[in-house]
């Protein structure tokens, strides 16, 4: 099935992608890579002297405040005041552990405008994960707020902390009062301008194969976030954007952040927990046009049925997926109940977002691709010996780093350059199409081998997810003596579904009939839910491990 996104208004991907270079993303930065930028200004202080919405807050309570331009400015100033009086300078490190509020932009954007390195540390994180990522960094700060604080008390030699102290709360001693502080500052600070390769970032990776990495992310890599952001998810002059991924990691700070400020237009942050009535609230209330999250936020808000999203049914000019693939299932529910395409993304924390179905330029969608590549990088399908290969050919989707002059990754913190041979090579197996779109078929350790077939996982995941009885699916690849493996399904059911044999079956029949006969799931077991990075990403590498050990301690 190809949807045809092809409109007049939009400009042609494939005139846009053939010259489109790092000068082109470049010169929407008021700033120069080479004589210096910062990403403060670029965020936050070009775009003042209008008195626009730049924020959006939604409180716990549902109190909302909004924040402009030039109040994000005196905000920044403010806190990059306080950050320098506690002995931060240009390219140290300040990590955030704060939640979904104002003061966690004036951090991002203090630490920028002084010259510092923003690390981003997700509130649901244990001490232990916590402690991994400053060891990393060398955290020269960390800010974070009365309801985190204690975390930090498990780890040893922690570096100063600044706490957003809650109302009755006391101040540990020690710490600097960090609302207190900013309202005493003053809201005016020089910007630092810093060089392209200099850094304002620090992620981690997930950590879902072994101990998180550090991966520095250069200032020239806003013009590639800016890219995205027009591209990519089409924002445009009167959207209403949400992106509801946390900014506690990649896609959230990217993209949530980064990207909307960098373009001039308001973000959103929403203090609560996820909720499908809380979503569909604060879309409605706000007049969201242009919604971000990933698949794993998307099946959950299908799941809580239609009539929730009735109220808003035509509102939703876009709607951009990130994190995993986009199972079809979803694609067909957002165009009959929100009137709205959703279209899939594909990205890194390493790299950005880099294949995309481009909401702002015009090009055919073919449902279950992950798209084209963004303009400014060029992607490649590579053999086990390094080898392009052609269509229909499976391999590892890979960045051609020469000749994609977008790509910022260089390396992980402290590890050899990705790119010895050219090269940077994802994990993640794929297929080119004759169009030249990416067809995904799983993580080159998720890929399973059944009887001289290769099933990927995601296939039969969202053939799965069709049954009305299936909330979420995860496929891994058993050890079988006959067929080198067979296909296991982890199952969690909606409301309403128990789990019995005669389930059991009719979800196996139903994968075969959707799918083929070769690829339905021979084992299934019903859980209550399934393992997942804090991120929302299946850890299917969990799975396995889990049945490895069930398998090995039935065989004593």
């Amino acid at each position: 099935m190809t949807l045809d996104t092809t409109s007049a208004t939009l400009p042609g991907y494939a005139q846009v992608a053939a010259k489109y270079g790092f000068e082109d993303a470049a010169s929407v930065l008021q700033g120069d890579v080479n004589a210096g930028l910062n990403a403060c200004v670029e965020c936050c202080d070009r775009h003042t002297g209008g008195h626009r919405v730049a924020l959006r807050c939604i409180a716990v309570d549902d109190t909302l405040t909004e924040y402009t331009f030039e109040q994000l400015r005196d905000l920044s100033a403010k806190a990059a005041n306080v950050f320098a009086a506690a002995g931060v300078g240009p390219g140290d490190v300040v990590a955030g552990l704060l939640p979904r509020t104002v003061e966690l932009v004036a951090t991002v954007l203090g630490a920028w405008r002084l010259g510092a390195v923003y690390q981003p540390l997700f509130t649901a994180f244990g001490p232990k994960a916590i402690e991994h990522r400053l060891h990393t960094s060398n955290a020269r700060l960390v800010v974070t707020n009365s309801a985190n604080r204690a975390k930090l008390d498990d780890i040893p030699g922690h570096p100063p902390v600044a706490t957003v102290v809650a109302d009755g709360a006391a101040l540990p001693a020690g710490d600097i009062d960090f609302r207190a502080a900013l309202a005493q500052a003053p809201a005016d600070f020089a910007p630092v301008l810093r060089k392209g390769d200099d850094l304002f970032m620090m992620m981690s990776t997930s950590g879902t194969t072994g101990l998180p990495k550090g991966v520095p992310v250069p200032l020239r890599a806003l013009a590639a976030f800016s890219a995205y952001m027009r591209f990519a998810v089409g924002l445009r002059e009167g959207d209403v954007f949400w992106n509801i991924a946390d900014p506690g990691w990649a896609y959230g700070l990217y993209y949530a952040i980064c990207g909307p400020l960098l373009l001039g237009q308001a973000t959103t942050l929403y203090e609560g927990g996820f909720t499908a009535e809380s979503t569909w609230r604060v879309i409605q209330r706000l007049g969201i046009t242009s919604l971000a999250g990933s698949p794993t936020a998307f099946r959950l808000l299908m799941a809580a049925g239609p009539q929730l999203a009735a109220p808003i049914n035509g509102q939703l000019r876009v709607i951009s997926s990130a994190g995993e693939p986009l199972n079809p299932e979803i694609i067909r529910w957002c165009a009959e109940h929100l009137a709205a395409p959703i279209h899939d993304h594909y990205g890194q924390t390493e790299l950005g977002m880099c294949v995309n179905n481009h909401h702002g330029l015009a090009h055919p969608v073919r449902q279950g691709s992950a798209g084209l590549a963004m303009p400014g990088f060029r992607v490649a399908v590579l053999d086990a010996e390094g080898r392009e290969l052609g269509p229909n050919q499976p391999g590892e989707l890979s960045i051609d780093v020469a000749r994609s002059p977008l790509m910022w990754f260089t390396g992980y913190l402290g590890k050899e350059p990705v790119d010895a041979n050219g090269y940077y090579r994802t994990g993640d197996n794929v297929e080119l199409e004759p169009d030249g779109s990416v067809s995904f078929i799983g993580r080159a350790d998720d890929v399973i081998t059944s009887s001289g077939y290769r099933i990927g996982p995601f296939d039969v995941e969202s053939a799965l997810i069709e049954h009305p009885a299936v909330l979420e699916a995860a496929v891994i690849g058993v050890p079988d003596p006959e067929r080198t493996e067979i296909v296991k399904a982890f199952i969690t059911l909606k409301p309403g579904f128990p789990p019995t044999d005669a389930l059991r079956e009719e979800l196996q029949q139903h994968v075969r009939a959707r799918l083929s006969s070769h690829a339905y799931p021979r084992a299934i077991d019903f859980v209550d839910e399934l393992p997942k990075t804090p991120s929302g990403k299946l850890q299917r590498f969990l799975l396995r491990r889990a049945e490895a050990a069930r398998q090995e301690q039935s065989a004593r």
